[in-house]
């Protein structure tokens, strides 16, 4: 795990922290709390050193982590006989042109195929199937999203 600058393990609760670990480079230090870590990097074609999943793969991860526990608590409460779900989520930029403004544009396609395991019959795999377009990260990259941006602090040169 790439070193981080000290400051960098006091990430109060409910902050996601992404801290480079290398001004050369890519490589990104992710921490949540006190007890989660992740690395985030650019493959070596874009000039990182491949150590960590791309923005995009942990934006896939999100979508396809929150999906099938989606699917496993509506199939809990339901009761039904799902002994296992997986999620393969791929990525890919489409070119679309808006109908009204002929405006070209790329447009993030992910591709979601959803592995059901168990003696689940047509019409619970089915429900279940609606019941993953329902999940919130599949909601959020539905919607449009708000970010605010703002600089925390601002570091003074030395005259």
């Amino acid at each position: 795990m790439p070193a981080s600058p000290p400051s960098d393990h006091d990430v109060p609760e409910g902050v996601l922290r992404v801290s480079e670990t290398d001004a050369d480079g890519f490589l990104q230090d992710i921490r949540s709390g006190d007890n989660h870590t992740a690395i985030a990097d650019e493959p070596l074609s874009f000039g990182g050193t491949n150590k960590g999943m791309t923005p995009y793969g942990f934006l896939s991860a999100a979508l396809g982590a929150c999906t099938s526990m989606t699917i496993r608590m509506y199939a809990r409460r339901k009761k039904m006989a799902l002994t296992h779900v997986s999620v393969d989520i791929s990525h890919s930029k489409s070119h679309f042109e808006d109908a009204e403004t002929q405006a070209k544009t790329k447009v993030d396609v992910f591709e979601r195929n959803i592995h059901l395991t168990g003696d689940l019959p047509d019409d619970e795999r089915a429900r279940l199937l609606e019941v993953a377009d329902r999940c919130p990260v599949h909601r959020t990259l539905e919607e449009s999203s708000q970010i605010v941006s703002r600089l925390a602090y601002h570091m003074k040169k030395d005259a």
